[in-house]
């Protein structure tokens, strides 16, 4: 599973930076960063129709990590994800129990 997280990064001297920037930032609060998709480029102008900033829109994709389930904690799968049949419903004795809980 890979989450994707959609970011604009900017910078007043090329595109090139702005995504740099991006994702120098989100390295500093995310972790299992994968890969970065630039998707737009534009530039914010001035009001003498200078350039100002470049700006890049990117799409990051993480690795999904479940670092409790690594730490040993018993992690239950979250009940969207179960099919259907899997659900445990409020008068069932002995629910399945869910396959990523750890013994």
């Amino acid at each position: 599973m890979y989450p994707v997280l959609e970011l604009v990064g900017s910078s007043p001297t090329s595109w090139e930076d702005a995504v740099r920037t991006a994702i120098e930032r989100s390295s500093a609060l995310l972790w299992n960063l994968r890969i970065a998709e630039v998707k737009e480029l534009d530039v914010k102008l001035n009001d003498q129709g200078k350039i100002a900033e470049y700006r890049a829109k990117i799409r990051l994709s993480l690795k999904y990590d479940n670092w409790k389930a690594d730490l040993g904690w018993k992690v239950p799968m979250v009940d969207r994800l179960r099919p259907a049949g899997e659900r445990p419903t409020s008068g069932q004795e002995n629910p399945k129990p869910s396959l990523t809980e750890r013994q």
